[in-house]
């Protein structure tokens, strides 16, 4: 069997990193992965002295090619282009080969264009839920986005979604206009709960902010989606009540100034951290963590949180009520209610009670995820099943 992928995560150029030795474990399940990645400038590509800013190799049978365009509205016909000439070179034929796209936009699009012209099947995977009316609403790109979606899905052979939100999105508010169907799987982003569990904890966020008796975590993209100004609203009426409360920012993304300026006035009550690759620490040694966002297709960083044994309270997006159950292990709030949330919050400060039935109900979660070996597993079976 062989995959031809299309995907935009840059963090595939950095040789140490979790994305490509997940790629890496990927090309393991196959005879040979092919991957082209959106990028704009030949700077992007953290390459070896045996790669080349044209294909580089990261194991034996896995190899990436950067689109290396002029700007990024040139990224799908320069991915087209390089798919057709990966084919032809590698000799990928329709009985033993898949195309699969990142996600069903920019990546699907050439997917759609290399799967139709070779005769080829195409699975298209699906991370957000684009049908939800606040990815409309963020910007016309979005929009467009919709659109071509809606183009897409009905002519792909197989759909992997990444949550049961996102299947039940798409089967109850996509009109297909008697368009067939294509079957839609749900295959969850992988996270090693076991992992997580037995992680050391390296930083205690208490004892690096003794200042605060209560600690919330919030870890994401600082983007307009996320709504992290949600929070800051809420904070800034519960220091009021509970003056010793910290709301610690982790990440960075184009809101960062805008919400630090917003941030003035709780200066004493908001921490802004750069990234880190040790959120499992943080996870460990907050008070709650928290997740705001509009619309999510999955919601990595709770699920991550959950199997930290976290506290966590999350907006009605992702996860919510598939992994993260209100009541049983995490609190939900309607999106954008920011009363519900500070309820949420006063609720995790005082209900003791509380606190021990969610964190039981977190442990319990770690033994029903699937194992590294079992995903990988399913991971195979979704590819093989429509050559």
């Amino acid at each position: 069997m062989k995959i031809l992928s299309i995907g935009t995560d840059k963090n595939l150029f950095y040789e140490n990193s979790e994305v490509r030795q997940r790629m890496i474990e990927y090309g393991n399940l196959v005879e040979e992965l092919h991957i082209i990645m959106f990028a704009t400038q030949k700077s992007e590509i953290r390459s070896t002295k045996s790669e080349t800013n044209s294909k580089i190799k990261i194991s034996n049978n896995t190899f990436v090619y950067p689109t290396n365009s002029g700007s990024r509205w040139f990224y799908v016909w320069d991915a087209i282009k390089i798919g057709e000439e990966i084919i032809g070179n590698w000799k990928l034929k329709i009985e033993n080969s898949l195309v699969t796209a990142q996600d069903p936009f920019e990546c699907g699009l050439v997917g759609y264009r290399i799967a139709k012209k070779l005769k080829l099947p195409l699975q298209l995977q699906i991370h957000t839920d684009f049908l939800s009316p606040y990815f409309v609403q963020h910007s016309m790109l979005n929009r467009l986005r919709v659109r071509i979606a809606k183009f897409l899905i009905p002519r792909a052979t197989c759909i992997r979604v990444v949550s049961e939100r996102i299947k039940k999105s798409i089967l109850g508010r996509l009109n297909l206009h008697g368009e067939v169907q294509p079957p839609i799987i749900v295959l969850p982003v992988f996270v090693d709960a076991k992992k997580i569990q037995e992680a050391p904890t390296r930083i205690d966020l208490h004892q690096k902010y003794p200042q605060f008796n209560f600690i919330i975590l919030m870890a994401s993209r600082l983007t307009k989606e996320k709504n992290i100004g949600l929070a800051m609203k809420a904070v800034k009426d519960l220091v009021k009540k509970y003056p010793k409360i910290g709301l610690v920012i982790v990440g960075d993304g184009p809101e960062e100034k805008k919400l630090k300026a917003q941030s003035l006035k709780l200066k004493a009550n908001v921490i802004f951290e750069p990234w880190t690759d040790d959120l499992i620490s943080y996870y460990k040694t907050c008070d709650v963590f928290l997740l705001t966002s509009n619309y999510e297709g999955y919601g990595r960083t709770v699920v991550e949180a959950l199997a930290s044994g976290s506290l966590v309270i999350m907006t009605d997006v992702g996860v919510a009520g598939d992994i993260a159950k209100d009541g049983y292990n995490s609190l939900i709030v309607p999106v954008g209610d920011k009363i519900g949330l500070e309820r949420a919050i006063e609720k995790m400060i005082n209900d003791k009670a509380l606190h021990a039935k969610l964190s039981l109900s977190s442990e319990n979660l770690i033994y029903k995820m699937l194992s590294k070996r079992e995903y990988l597993e399913q991971l195979k079976k979704s590819w093989e099943a429509y050559l």
